[in-house]
């Protein structure tokens, strides 16, 4: 279902996708996508199977494009503007939810937009993480590595922006619940690899409550 939701900055596109209605809602998640700057949008395949997986495990998902993205007013704000975003979306699913517990994942950058505004926002029970650039200059972690909310970590193999070695280091450091699932293979894109993302965050969560 596609949507406009209200912005900080301006309408922002969205795509809302929901499980069958015979099935109980488990979560309302908000995903972020990859870089503006870099071609990242909602569209990126490995945010589109990622949705997807979680749609399979119960969940109704909104991904939605960050300011001056796509159909999205604005213009990159390095971050900053980005969280304001977020927020907007995960306000958005709160609303239209009610009740529903409220899921954080994003993928990259969007991921990192994702844990920390997360972590911080005591409507969100659970963070998801696909990707996630834990030593990339610019990125902060704090709220994440203080957070003791379950977090669910998604990583490619030979992720050459990201590396695995570095993530572990990062997952050795967070608080418990947490769980981590390796790609086997995968680069950072997930090149060819998008729907082992969805494979993997449905049994990452399928079971989870």
């Amino acid at each position: 279902m596609q949507l406009t939701i209200p912005g900080p900055a301006g309408p922002l596109e969205a795509l809302l996708d929901v499980p069958p209605a015979s099935a109980p809602l488990r979560a309302a998640v908000v995903f972020g996508h990859p870089h503006p700057s870099y071609g990242g949008t909602m569209h990126t395949r490995a945010v589109y199977h990622g949705a997807k997986g979680l749609v399979r495990a119960g969940c109704a998902v909104l991904r939605f494009n960050f300011r001056g993205v796509g159909a999205s007013a604005g213009a990159f704000d390095q971050g900053r503007g980005e969280v304001d975003d977020y927020r907007a979306a995960l306000n958005e699913m709160h609303d239209r939810f009610p009740g529903v517990p409220l899921w954080a994942a994003g993928f990259s950058f969007g991921s990192w937009i994702a844990l920390e505004t997360g972590a911080s926002d005591p409507r969100v029970s659970a963070l998801i993480a696909v990707a996630p650039p834990v030593t990339r200059e610019g990125y902060d972690f704090t709220q994440t590595l203080e957070s003791t909310k379950p977090k669910f970590f998604v990583q490619g193999e030979l992720d050459e922006l990201c590396p695995l070695k570095d993530l572990r280091a990062f997952y050795a450091r967070c608080h418990e619940p947490k769980e981590l699932v390796v790609v086997d293979g995968a680069s950072h894109l997930f090149d060819g690899q998008g729907r082992e993302v969805g494979d993997a965050l449905e049994d990452l969560l399928g079971d989870f409550s």
